[in-house]
């Protein structure tokens, strides 16, 4: 269990995604209904608009969009590998262009902190260089490199304004590619700089290999602490967060849930990953998902779900995301449970070749 100024989380968890602080067409009733305990928010994206200063004039980022329980912020790296098109790195920081009017800003390190500080929420992510997942091991070793050097400029300024604000945790970041030694170096000397809340593992899931990102975390999983959790960044597929957990993480994000909702594609625990629009959903009476105890599964049938998407009703991207996000957080309640009982490498193998057996279905969509 992580505890944080405004509640517990228990883990392993997920953590919807609300970007622009708010998970994309839910309300934050929705998304506590479906049992997530923390949301995560984008601090480059919020300080675009509406802007850190009004989010804290407004309460910060809790008052603002009116969610009562734990929320991280990350800080910014990742949009350093997403909109690298529009940026340029240099050891003072990060200079963006906006991607909505085209003016430029400079994230630095000490700026990154203040702008969190801000936003208010309860764990704020350091700033990082994140290179993608198929980086050469130069460009790894030098996104590494800066990313600890960068880490200690954020503890100084964070340590610097810990009274200005609500109580906060600063988390570091491990980065160093798909190099196994860049990355044990990394989690070693972020310890050495003292104890943390927890420790995130950021760039992966960024290109490198399923194989790749599994030898990340098990050497990861033998390096960090335990007392504290293990965050691991952008991921949450329902099988890499099986494998992460069974690899040490804690802590997982995504905006795959409602990306996904918005686009007519569903988990569902004994037939993969699935599209509403298939033919075969027509008429359909049951349940999206017969297992599932979200409130779309409980109200409505396939048949209505698919007619939704196929009449282009905004419904249906609502019902969709809301499935989703409640699948992978009682996918982490399952997970939790069979962690509890010392079952965790049986329950999730079966439930895994169970998923992977159904073969992730691309059907016949069908007017």
């Amino acid at each position: 269990m992580f505890h944080t100024p405004h509640g517990p989380v228990h883990t392993p968890a997920f953590m919807p995604v609300g970007t622009q602080a708010t998970v994309k067409t839910l309300t934050p009733e929705e998304v506590a209904g479906a049992g997530a305990e923390m949301v995560l928010s984008n601090t480059y994206h919020l300080f675009l608009r509406p802007g850190h200063e009004e989010v804290r004039a407004l309460g910060g980022l809790h008052g603002f969009m009116r969610w009562d329980g734990p929320i991280l912020t990350d800080s910014g790296g990742f949009q350093v590998f997403s909109l690298a098109a529009i940026n340029r790195v240099r050891e003072e920081g990060v200079e963006f262009q906006s991607h909505i009017d085209g003016s430029r800003h400079l994230f630095t390190p000490e700026r990154v902190m203040d702008i969190e500080r801000a936003l208010g929420a309860d764990v704020i992510m350091a700033f990082d260089e994140c290179p993608p997942g198929q980086a050469e091991r130069d460009v790894a070793e030098a996104a590494h490199e800066r990313t600890l050097r960068w880490l200690e400029r954020c503890r100084r300024r964070f340590d610097e304004t810990r009274d200005e604000g609500p109580a906060q945790a600063l988390m570091p970041i491990v980065q160093g590619g798909s190099y196994v030694d860049l990355r044990r170096d990394a989690a070693r000397r972020i310890l050495d700089l003292g104890d943390w809340a927890g420790v995130a593992i950021g760039g992966l899931s960024v290109g490198e290999s399923k194989p790749v990102m599994h030898e990340v975390l098990e050497v990861l999983d033998g390096e960090l602490p335990a007392d504290g959790p293990r965050y691991l960044m952008g991921v949450g597929y329902p099988e890499d967060m099986l494998e992460g957990v069974r690899r040490g993480v804690d802590l997982f994000d995504c905006v795959a849930p409602t990306r996904n909702g918005r686009n007519g594609t569903a988990w569902i625990a004994a037939e993969g990953q699935v599209n509403v629009k298939s033919a075969r959903f027509r008429g359909a009476e049951g349940p999206l998902d017969p297992d599932c105890d979200c409130y779309t599964c409980r109200r409505y049938s396939r048949a209505y779900v698919r007619h939704l998407f196929v009449a282009g009703e905004v419904l249906g991207l609502r019902l969709l995301s809301l499935h989703n996000v409640r699948f992978l957080v009682r996918l982490m309640e399952q997970a939790r449970t069979a962690i509890a009982a010392g079952e965790y490498d049986h329950w999730s193998e079966d439930w895994l070749a169970r998923y992977r057996g159904a073969g992730n279905n691309h059907e016949r969509e069908e007017p």
